[in-house]
Formats: C-alpha cells, sequence, structure tokens
C-alpha cells in the first residue's frame, strides 16, 4: 500500500515563482473529502442499520436532475477488470444554497463560482484512493468558452459545464457528482467529536478572525476546522498552502471516520449522515444504494491508502486579460492522464516523487 503523498511532494515544482493571487476576501466553502468520508463511513455499517441511514441519506439530499454534460462526446467508461471499472468522484464546494446555486447546478449561467475542487480517482483494482485538488485559479480550456479559471466554468454553466472541463483536462469520465455547503462540513466535523490535525505551518487566520493555529497536533471543532482549511492569505504562497492543508484535514477526517469505534457506533454513524445530508447535493444516480456498494469495494482502504495531491502547475502568472492565475503544467497533466487511463497512478506518483527529491 502507497504510504499518503503530501501535495508539497508532489508540488513543489508548482510553488509561485514570481504573482500572489490576490483575491478579495469571500464567504468560502471548503468540500474537502467530507462527503465521501461520510457516507463512505455510513455505508460500512449498512449491515446493521441500512435502511434507516439510506433514507436519511435519500430523502435529505438535493439532487441535480442534469449533472453530465449532454449531445457532446464524452469520455468512454474504461475496461472492467475483474468486473469493475475506475470510479471517478467530483466533490465541489459552494459558497451558498441560495438561488445562484441552483440556477447553477441545473446549467444555467449564473455568477456562482466554485470555491474548492476535488476529483477522487478510485483505479478498478480498488486498492488506492486518489485525491487530485484542482487549484481553482487554475488556467484551462474551457469547452465553447476558450480559456478561464477552471472555476469560471461554474458561472458558464453550471454542473454540466464544469463537468465536461474537468473530463477534457483528464479525458477520464466523471461517474458521480457531489456538492457540499460549509454548513455541511462544520456539521460533520462536529458529529465525529472533532478531527485531530497536525498542523504544520502555524498561522493566525485572516480570513476568520479570532482563530490561531500553533504548529503540532491538536484537535479541531468545525468552526475550527473550517477556519483552518480556508485559509490563503496567511501564507506567502496563498492557495498551495491552503490545499495542502485541506490535504491534511481530508486524511485525519477519513481516519476519524474510519475507526472501528466510529463505524461500531450507529448512534455516531447516524449523526454524521442526517447532519451531512440537508447540505449535499449529488447527482441522481448517487443513491444510497450505490454509496453502499461502493464503500463495500472500499472497505479494506484505510487512511494510509489515500494520496492526495494537486493537479500539476507550473507557478503563477497573469492572464492576457490581466487576472491572476495558477498556470497549468500540461505535460505532467497529460501524464497524469495516460496514468489514470493505464490503471498506473501509483507509478506517476512515485515518479513525481523521485523527480521532487522525495
Amino acid at each position: 500500500m502507497i504510504p499518503t503523498t503530501s501535495d508539497q511532494a508532489l508540488g513543489d515544482e508548482a510553488r509561485p515563482v514570481q504573482h500572489r493571487i490576490r483575491r478579495r476576501p469571500r464567504r468560502g466553502t471548503v468540500v474537502l473529502l467530507v462527503a465521501l468520508a461520510a457516507v463512505v463511513g455510513a455505508a460500512c455499517a449498512a449491515v446493521v442499520f441500512l435502511g434507516s441511514l439510506a433514507t436519511a441519506f435519500d430523502s435529505a439530499t438535493q439532487k441535480i436532475p442534469t449533472a453530465f454534460p449532454q449531445n457532446v462526446a464524452r469520455p468512454a467508461e474504461e475496461p472492467a477488470a475483474d468486473g469493475k471499472t475506475a470510479v471517478n468522484i467530483l466533490l465541489v464546494g459552494s459558497d451558498s444554497r441560495g438561488a445562484a446555486l441552483s440556477q447553477a447546478e441545473a446549467g444555467v449561467p449564473s455568477d456562482q463560482r466554485s470555491d474548492t475542487m476535488l476529483l477522487v480517482h478510485i483505479p478498478a483494482d480498488r486498492t488506492n484512493a486518489y485525491v487530485i485538488s484542482i487549484m481553482r485559479d487554475t488556467w484551462v480550456p474551457i469547452p465553447g468558452r476558450g480559456n478561464a479559471k477552471v472555476n469560471a466554468a461554474f458561472a458558464f454553466g453550471g454542473v454540466p459545464l464544469m463537468v465536461e472541463t474537468v473530463e477534457s483536462l483528464l479525458h477520464q469520465r466523471i461517474d458521480h457528482v457531489a456538492l457540499v455547503d460549509f454548513e455541511g462540513f462544520r456539521a460533520v466535523t462536529d458529529a465525529v467529536g472533532g478531527v485531530d490535525v497536525d498542523v504544520p505551518v502555524p498561522f493566525t487566520a485572516a480570513q476568520s478572525p479570532g482563530y490561531r493555529f500553533a504548529a503540532g497536533r491538536q484537535k479541531l471543532t468545525g468552526d475550527q476546522a473550517l477556519a483552518f482549511v480556508r485559509e490563503r492569505y496567511a501564507f506567502p504562497d496563498g492557495d498551495y498552502q491552503r490545499v495542502r492543508d485541506q490535504q491534511i484535514f481530508v486524511k485525519s477526517l477519513v481516519g476519524q471516520v474510519a475507526r472501528p469505534e466510529t463505524l461500531a457506533n450507529p448512534f455516531t454513524l447516524s449523526r454524521v449522515v442526517t447532519q451531512l445530508a440537508p447540505y449535499l447535493t449529488v447527482d441522481s444516480g448517487f443513491t444510497s444504494q450505490a454509496v453502499s456498494a461502493l464503500a463495500f469495494e472500499l472497505k479494506d482502504i484505510r487512511p494510509s491508502g489515500i494520496v492526495s495531491f494537486t493537479l500539476p502547475t507550473a507557478g503563477t502568472g497573469v492572464s492576457p486579460d490581466g487576472q491572476s492565475i495558477v498556470i497549468m503544467d500540461d505535460g505532467a497533466t497529460e501524464a497524469l492522464a495516460a496514468a489514470m487511463s493505464g490503471g498506473t497512478v501509483a507509478q506517476y506518483v512515485a515518479e513525481r516523487n523521485l523527480q521532487n527529491g522525495n
């Protein structure tokens, strides 16, 4: 099993070299892996109380009627290995549950933009799960719109265009989509009794006044966790450190949910599902049955088998129209796409580590 790989291990070459992205503060939303962690944890206990949890999940989650692009060529499903194919889940954070978000979910242009985007790639052999952070200011081709920041796809064409954009980048078919509101993130953290994290870089939060984080291991409440994973202005490299902190938190949260004492406690798992579900929006095919089936296949994966890294970038720059952007590393991204198609992401990770001296 591959040790969890940090964003720094895979992304040292992608640190900003000239420009620092500055954005006006706004009410950020951080999706991380809370949706997957919660539903996987709940589904693993389905043998005990599947009926009640399935009802809670299916009735409380909101559904996206048309989550996937229509009338366009999409990547084909990968060949099955022992009856299984790779699964790709796009997890997206949004900053409100208002009318603008409803329009964006439905594919209607709006001013809504995604704050955080993660692609969870589960290979056909189910031995690992790869969590790929896509920095929101990455300058990419958006189908039918030209080049723009990747999170602009959500505003231009809602979930379907966002899916089409990511599929075109990595040549991978997105099987499921989940959007989560930050209130759900806060709630699920408190539902598991807080999450222990090892803070790598001490900081005083600028986006969440009143929160200071010392270096070292500490237990975070929902409010503290939200401040921890949102922050970018306190760091010289901005969004890069924020992504690293998010990846640290993902591993810790999944570890908390995956503990035997948590999985064996129906009351804790029920709290996780009931607290998160009202803030979760999923494609119509991402039902409790689908989640339970995937969770059973992933039952042997532990936090050490979750490998997180960032879509390869080549520092920061300025777009032709004057925006501060993150520059995508086209060659490394194509190599990642090939590895995902060929089932060799483990080798890709190892080679990237070697290149960076890790």
